[in-house]
């Protein structure tokens, strides 16, 4: 028959063979070995490991990708064959030029490997499925040896009378014969026209044949068979014959059935030299199965490991297997990939290699557990599951125990020690590519661990709040180590939940309301985490209507900061999960920078708070009331933290009618500029309310700023009295001592600086001071600020007096507030650069008469 394969090509298919899969990860085992089964039948060796390993990926991304069943089909041609891979995911979008793949990547692999492999490939989609077919070519045929057996003595050669003739028939998909060979009419007694038409259920004796398992109708159904049943001849005397069955599809795409048969004691003619050999007790293991797999490290070790255990599950056609990996140190076997065994609750559990409690058996030598029943500790991963006999063989790397490989069967004495020999032989194929991958997942885990410890570290020492930084370290837990996490602080009598974090943000409430009521963590008095079971002490209603929550594995490592215990660190994961001990230890190593940080948050509090608290001890209190006259301050420390720096301000009461005001910059900003600020301020009060001048006041505060030797710095003030004038407005009577000179802004618009420089404190034993008056009529405005203002910068630019005077001169009308305010913005906007000079500015606006 004449099909066309693709687009364009049309050629003759010789034989065909399809069989389907469900949509389970054993799949790709059974579809490997009925690719590399059917092909070594038709005598395609030369493209059996390509096709195997290319229907391996296509298989993969349609069973454990896509999730849907597969059908692969072997279709043979001359000159090659053809092999299609059909699934119900039909993803319509056009595949890009294949040049490569990312070797953490598996998307694609597939049709790389066809794009690189095979001589041609393709894709095609139909309404609800998408088929992917790639074609090898064989090579010219040549004189060579296909198989062969030993050489036997002729007493040793099977026993058949000859000439021995082959009878060929044909079956439609009702079994009806519509081909019958003249070997066939003389095997039966029947001519071609009596045969053809008839039924196989009249031509075959199956219900008589001692010994079957499958009835007729089952074994017609399979894609091939082989093994020997009795015929009905016309005489009616039934005979033995072996017989070789092939399903095919014909012209029609309708299922057909090819039988061979010649007399049972020519079976040596048909009989395939594998079962021959499993007849004669000499069976070749099929450890094919495991080809291939020692290409596959580049998909990371944890789909490595899946991928053995399958395999290694169906080279014994047992019911589970699984994997364990030595630690470091050879003392424990840590379960990292199952299948048939409910994975979740095993996965990542220790059980030590032996000399100990419930050792695991001898795991540097191959063992076979006959019945479990009887040593249920013998190998405690299969407990409390139905497996009842096992057999395990070691993985090593140059004589070092590197890991164990086992399969299990729900059967008491399933496995003897031929079954061991074989796993053997799949775990030696295995443990070095495995060994090789582990190495490289440490090395990537090693990496991932620094760099993740170096981002926390970042992330912690960008903030010193301490309600910031736990809300950060639970954030930096979830999810990278946990699913969810708590925060204790305090002392370890009396810890105090501070935070709670969970990857779902929706159950964070249900979580501290399930912590608020568990019994908290307590220090230990060793460090390392510890596993936590105070969820699973609450009430078993509430464990029952939690149980994610609740059941899930979780541990707790004390936060210690320079020899003090600060707090406990708690997280914990989904139940079912398990914490894998490199997690453990970078959350030790986390928890350590952790502690550090919250002990930095709570000492920078502490301190500025401290700090804050003295500093505002140097601002004045509330401001009095002076009738007739609207005051406006506006302060700004320069410095992070700092509320009080070397400009200062004050405004107080002397007596009736009496008031006092300052306006002050020392030398310099910070604390140290501040100490003396407090003193010039608290000078000015006590020495004003003593009944002294401006001028003598501002002397002997220059006294007492020379008397503190080193620590003293030059200041210059404005400072003066206010007093109410007869027929309104006030009268200042002041002293600029080296400060910049007030502005006074007229209600006409009109700005003039009043009082004239006089020496600055702080540098002369004996100043010469001279008092001098303003009056301030209705409307007038007094502007009063320190060089912070003045001397604002951009460049080369400074806004200067005369900048302030523009400023000033647009804000009449306005009052001393909006004023103060216009000011300081101007001064804020003139340049980008944030200011680095304290600044204090003092307006005051006597009210206009009504």
């Amino acid at each position: 028959m004449r099909e066309c394969m693709d687009q364009g090509t049309s050629m003759l298919i010789t034989a065909r063979m399809s069989a389907a899969f469900a949509p389970e990860g054993r799949s790709v085992a059974a579809a490997r070995s009925f690719v590399r089964k059917t092909l070594s039948d038709w005598d395609a060796g030369e493209v059996v490991d390509d096709a195997v390993l290319l229907t391996s990926e296509l298989v993969t991304n349609a069973i454990v990708h896509a999730g849907t069943s597969a059908e692969v089909s072997c279709v043979r041609y001359d000159g090659g064959v053809q092999i299609e891979v059909t699934d119900h995911y039909p993803s319509r979008e056009l595949p890009e030029p294949v040049t490569g793949f990312d070797d953490g990547d598996e998307s694609g692999r597939g049709l790389f490997l066809s794009a690189s492999l095979a001589s041609g490939w393709g894709v095609e989609y139909a309404k609800n499925v998408k088929r992917v077919w790639f074609r090898l070519e064989l090579p010219d045929p040549v004189s060579a040896t296909s198989s062969a057996g030993p050489l036997l003595p002729a007493n040793a050669l099977p026993d058949a009378s000859v000439p021995i003739g082959v009878a060929v028939l044909h079956a439609d998909a009702s079994r009806k014969v519509t081909h019958w060979s003249p070997e066939a009419a003389r095997l039966f007694g029947l001519g071609d026209d009596e045969a053809v038409g008839m039924s196989l259920n009249d031509l075959v004796a199956w219900p008589q044949t001692p010994g079957t398992e499958l009835t007729l109708d089952e074994m017609l159904e399979l894609s091939r068979w082989q093994g020997g049943y009795d015929i009905r001849a016309a005489d009616g005397i039934a005979s033995r014959v072996f017989a070789s069955h092939v399903r095919l599809r014909d012209a029609g795409g309708d299922p057909a059935l090819v039988a061979l048969l010649v007399p049972a004691q020519a079976r040596a003619v048909l009989e395939n030299r594998d079962a021959a050999r499993a007849r004669a007790g000499t069976a070749t293991p099929a450890d094919n199965e495991w080809d291939g797999i020692d290409g596959l490290s580049r998909l990371g070790l944890e789909d490595l490991l899946q991928r053995a255990v399958e395999r290694a599950r169906d080279l014994l056609d047992a019911d589970a297997a699984f994997v364990l990996l030595a630690t470091d140190d050879e003392s424990e076997m840590e379960v990292r990939a199952t299948t048939g065994l409910a994975g979740a609750a095993h996965r990542l559990s220790r059980v030590p290699v032996e000399t100990s409690v419930g050792r695991y058996g001898s795991a540097r030598m191959p063992a076979v557990y006959e019945d479990l029943d009887t040593g249920p500790g013998a190998v405690p991963i299969l407990r409390e599951t139905r497996m009842r006999s096992a057999v395990t063989v070691p993985l090593k790397v140059e004589g070092r125990l590197t890991g164990t490989l086992g399969v299990a069967s729900e059967s008491a004495t399933r496995f003897d020690n031929d079954d061991a020999a074989r796993l053997q032989r799949a775990a030696d194929r295995v443990s070095l590519t495995v060994e090789s991958a582990r190495l490289s997942e440490l090395e990537r885990v090693r990496r991932g661990s620094l760099s993740f410890l170096a981002e926390a570290s970042d992330l912690l020492a960008g903030t010193l709040d301490p309600e910031m930084t736990l809300a950060m370290i639970a954030q930096i837990v979830v999810p990278r180590l946990g699913t969810w996490c708590a925060v204790h602080t305090g002392e370890s009598h009396a810890p105090v939940l501070s935070v709670v974090w969970h990857a779902d943000e929706m159950r964070i409430d249900d979580l501290r309301a399930l912590l608020d009521r568990a019994e908290p963590p307590r220090a230990q008095p060793t460090p390392g985490a510890r596993r936590w079971l105070g969820l699973r002490h609450l009430d078993p209603e509430v464990v029952r209507e939690h149980a994610d929550l609740v059941t899930g594995e979780a541990v707790t490592l004390p936060l210690v900061a320079r020899g003090r215990g600060i707090g406990m660190l708690t997280f914990g994961i989904l139940a079912g999960d398990r914490f894998r001990r490199d997690t453990l230890e970078l959350a030790e190593d986390l928890s350590r920078r952790a502690a550090l940080a919250m002990d930095n948050a709570r000492l920078y509090s502490e301190r500025n708070s401290t700090s804050q608290a003295l500093q505002r001890s140097l601002l004045p209190p509330e401001l009095p009331k002076v009738p007739g006259v609207d005051v406006e301050v506006v302060y700004q420390a320069s410095g992070e933290g700092n509320e009080v720096g070397g400009d200062f301000y004050d405004l107080f009461t002397i007596g009736d009618d009496k008031w006092g005001f300052a306006i002050g910059d020392v030398c310099g900003t910070g604390p140290e500029a501040a100490a003396v600020t407090g003193l010039a301020r608290q000078a000015l009060r006590l020495l004003t309310r003593e009944g002294l001048s401006v001028p003598a006041v501002l002397q002997r505060l220059n006294t007492a700023i020379l008397e503190e030797g080193p620590r003293s710095r030059f200041l210059t003030l404005l400072h003066g009295h206010i007093t109410h004038r007869e027929g309104g407005g006030v009268r200042l009577s002041l002293v600029s001592a080296g400060h910049p000179l007030p502005l006074r802004l007229r209600p006409d618009g009109t700005v003039t600086s009043v009082a004239t420089p006089q020496p600055l404190l702080g540098v002369l034993d004996e100043v010469d001071l001279v008092l001098e008056t303003v009056d301030l009529d209705p409307g007038d405005v007094l502007v009063c600020v320190t060089d912070g203002v003045t001397e604002r910068r951009e460049g080369t630019r400074m806004l200067g007096d005369d900048g302030l005077a523009d400023v000033l001169s647009g804000c009449t009308g306005l009052t001393a507030g909006a004023v103060a305010t216009r000011i300081h913005r101007a001064v804020e906007q003139f340049a980008e650069e944030q200011a680095r000079d304290d600044m204090a500015i003092l307006v005051m606006r006597v009210s206009a008469e009504d």
